[in-house]
């Protein structure tokens, strides 16, 4: 009798591709590639095979640098056949970060894409790298991944079978906004309790179909896409470019779908503009009258409060009338199950994205955490938390209001830092999250912000500024980053940048010129003063700035999955901030 849940992630991907061999498990959009389960497992016992002849061995790094491509899944996964940890390299990390990685991490072998290579040339020096592998080129002094060595008595089916619960699945090496980047050490074990929790309160199953595109290196898309793939069968659609992730939506027609706040608030502010544009005014008129119908009944239920049953027909009407039929254009018709976590989204966007008809369940998680820790399950939806813990977690707070969090899914560790982990994970199993936190009579937690982020004002009120960014960030859709300022000091101030993709389509790209736009300034200004609206007297924002510059992630100012850094963007506009103050 097979068992219900497997140990290991590769006990689990060969269980599933072994239940439809020719069901396509991973493609692009349009089909241009795919690879059913049966293609990837040749590949997965072509590329093991490869690296062991590389000298690789049970136990060893392999390191991975790509885009979101078929090749990561086959990379991966073969590596993980021959006993070793594979592990992603964010591709916005500067040669030096890549060193410190690849350091920490001990890796002999980096497989990466040629738009890659010279940026590794320079990383790998003073490293323990001696393999190169290259997925789409052969440049000089690489391998390519379709060249690797065939020749070899590496004995495949005893290599995966050994593979332990216990064993290292990978590395998450946190994004840093301070200092190096800390490498989070997951466990099989660790991740087979995620991805079971996960299928708990989500039910995803070998029907379902799920974009993937976001960094493998973040642990997010690891978890959300790839294991849970491997566990359940789910078909995989990669998009190496995120800016090209809303238009392969009608192409996939996702039953899952998984995204950042940033994603959703582009999601509202399309829709808003369409319904602007719309040159007919009565349906224009119903357009409007669809939605506030439908938040009037989501607003309710995700209270917890009765939905009169006129409030429930007319929410009905709406949808099969108006909203339906935007689901549809925009590809969003078919998800079963959707989700938002990395950060806090804005109330008010959620409870538009819940009006649509798209179940979005908030979720909380840290690397630490191997994915999502807390999440509020589909027919429990209350905006404004992160929803209870999932399966097998505790949730408790620090005195001090620290969330803490203790079960199977809390890591291994940090990689060769004992010091930081004993700091991190007391003696009583619990993870010290660093986020300030509430917990109701229900269980379900509401993160207030980070820690070591709330803002302090010199009349000692506390504050959140991810609550006020949001504010600001999802009232106009040119708005790309927030950072709120006001730590010791009289009011809060703020620093804005633009959204590169939102200014394109204002018709200009450069944001120097737009900064200085009287236009822009208005809207931005408008921006600021509908948060203010929505915000205590205290938070509300006294004056900004807008900078002449995008923020991308990876930049100074943001990390890879855009968390502010705010020590540097402090210290890097000191004089733009003081201005502000005089």
């Amino acid at each position: 009798m097979v068992n219900a849940r497997p140990g290991t992630l590769v006990e689990a991907f060969q269980r599933t591709a072994g239940h439809n061999p020719d069901a396509v498990a991973v493609r692009t959009p349009g089909g241009g590639t795919t690879i059913t389960w049966r293609q990837y497992v040749d590949e997965v016992r072509r590329i093991a095979t490869g690296l062991s002849a590389l000298g690789v061995r049970t136990g060893d790094t392999v390191a991975i640098m790509l885009t979101n491509r078929p090749e990561f899944h086959l990379v991966d996964t073969g590596a993980l056949h021959a006993g070793a940890t594979p592990f992603s390299i964010y591709n916005t990390l500067a040669p030096e970060q890549i060193n410190y990685v690849l350091t920490d991490a001990g890796s002999r072998v980096v497989v990466c894409e040629q738009q890659f290579v010279e940026k590794l040339r320079n990383a790998i020096v003073g490293t323990a790298v001696e393999y190169v592998v290259c997925v789409d080129d052969t440049p000089e002094g690489t391998i390519g991944l379709g060249a690797l060595p065939t020749e070899t008595a590496f004995d495949f089916e005893a290599t995966w079978r050994s593979v332990q619960p216990d064993d290292v699945l990978t590395i998450i090496y946190t994004s840093g906004t301070t200092g190096s980047p800390k490498g989070v050490e997951l466990t099989h074990a660790n991740m087979i309790a995620s991805v079971d929790a996960t299928l708990d309160t989500l039910p995803i199953n070998v029907n379902d179909r799920v974009v993937s595109y976001l960094p493998d290196a973040h642990v997010a898309n690891r978890w959300g896409a790839h294991y849970t793939s491997m566990v359940t069968g789910m078909q995989i659609t990669t998009v190496a470019d995120p800016k090209e992730m809303l238009g392969a939506l009608t192409d996939v027609r996702p039953t899952f779908f998984g995204a950042v706040p940033q994603i959703w608030y582009k999601l509202k502010a399309a829709i808003e503009a369409n319904l602007a544009a719309e040159e007919n005014e009565t349906k224009r008129k119903l357009a409007h009258w669809a939605l506030h119908a439908a938040q009037r009944k989501a607003r309710l239920s995700a209270k917890g409060k009765p939905v009169p049953l006129t409030t429930t027909m007319q929410a009905a009407l709406a949808d099969r009338l108006v909203l339906s039929r935007v689901r549809t254009a925009l590809g969003l018709d078919q998800i079963r199950i959707a989700a938002s976590g990395a950060a806090p989204i804005a109330p008010e966007a959620l409870e538009f994205v819940l009006a649509l008809g798209i179940p979005v369940c908030e979720l909380w998680g840290m690397s630490e955490t191997s994915g999502a820790a807390t999440m509020n399950p589909p027919g429990g939806i209350r905006i404004g938390t992160v929803g209870p813990p999932v399966k097998g977690m505790e949730a408790k707070l620090a005195d001090d209001g620290e969330l803490l969090v203790r079960g199977p899914l809390v890591m291994r560790g940090y990689r060769n830092n004992r010091e930081k982990t004993s700091d991190t994970i007391d003696a009583d199993g619990w993870l010290h999250t660093g986020d300030i936190a509430t917990i109701d009579s229900d269980g379900y937690v509401s993160i207030v912000d980070r820690k070591k982020e709330l803002i302090i004002n010199a009349a000692g009120k506390n504050m959140s500024p991810a609550n006020i960014e949001n504010a600001v960030k999802v009232a106009s859709p040119l708005i790309g980053s927030v950072a709120a300022i006001g730590d010791n000091r009289p009011y809060v101030v703020a620093l804005v940048t633009l959204d590169p993709d939102a200014c394109a389509a204002y018709g200009d790209a450069d944001p120097a010129t737009l900064a200085a736009d009287p236009g822009v300034n208005a809207a931005v200004a408008a921006a600021v003063e509908t948060a203010n609206s929505t915000l205590a007297r205290v938070e509300q924002i006294k004056k900004f700035a807008i900078l002449p510059a995008f923020w991308e992630p990876g930049s100074a100012e943001l990390t890879p999955t855009m968390k502010l850094k705010r020590k540097p963007i402090e210290q890097k506009y000191a004089t733009e901030i003081d201005a502000l103050y005089t």
